[in-house]
């Protein structure tokens, strides 16, 4: 870690003073130790801090093992140091929502999974850095020509993508339409894509959302059935 990033790091935990809460009394044991800790000062709650570092840090590094394979042009240096990113991005996290715990798991299990998160995003990000994004209005054509390369046999879906092409192209806005496809066709993950356009995740779903029902309305004047909505973290 530099040292730029290193007092920036050490800067933010500091400035993370919490108030003594109780915990509840439904926590087990080591859970309420943790935030007793936590919540303490002094050398109590640096030495905690310490050691939910060092947990944070083996979970970021198990995430990057396991993607390993699917990123081999990324040298071993560079994946330890998005770990180490992850794992400080998801202790400023953690100190933040500690009243947030509610004890539905141990406070080891809750914390780590700030850290597979936080590293699944630096990786995603990572595995697209310099990779172009197409983001052309007439991407949903892929949906026409799969629709066409169909076997006789399977007519019925055949029909049903060739509609979902014809609505894509008819009913949806410019933007709507590089977003779905981006997302749906693509497989550009969605906080790739927010930092690429300059957005949020939750102005995407948004987005994706209002493209899907428009959809389903359209194919159900069609005479589609389709139903079920779309959900996200």
């Amino acid at each position: 870690m530099s040292a730029v990033r290193a007092a920036t790091f050490e800067h933010s935990v500091a400035s993370l003073e919490l108030d003594p809460i109780q915990s509840p009394a439904v926590l087990d044991e080591e859970s309420r130790t943790w935030l007793r800790d936590l919540r303490a000062v002094g050398p109590v709650r640096d030495a905690a801090v310490a050691r939910l570092h060092a947990l944070l840090i083996r979970a970021a590094r198990f995430e990057a093992a396991r993607r390993r394979g699917s990123m081999p042009f990324v040298r071993e240096e560079e994946l330890s140091e998005i770990a180490l990113e992850a794992a400080d991005d998801a202790l400023v996290s953690i100190l933040r929502k500690l009243d947030d715990f509610r004890g539905a798991s141990r406070f080891t299990t809750w914390a780590y999974k700030f850290a597979l998160l936080e590293a699944a995003v630096k990786l995603r990000k990572r595995a697209w850095q310099g990779r172009e994004i197409p983001l052309e209005d007439d991407g949903w054509r892929a949906l026409r020509d799969r629709a066409a390369a169909t076997p006789a046999e399977q007519a019925q879906t055949s029909e049903l993508l060739r509609a979902i092409g014809q609505a894509i192209e008819q009913d949806l806005t410019s933007h709507q339409r590089r977003v779905l496809v981006a997302v749906t066709l693509d497989g550009v993950p969605i906080d790739v894509l927010a930092e690429r356009l300059g957005t949020t995740r939750g102005a995407l779903y948004k987005t994706l959302h209002d493209a899907r029902r428009r959809l389903r309305e359209r194919l159900a004047a069609r005479g589609f059935d389709i139903a079920g909505e779309e959900s996200h973290p």
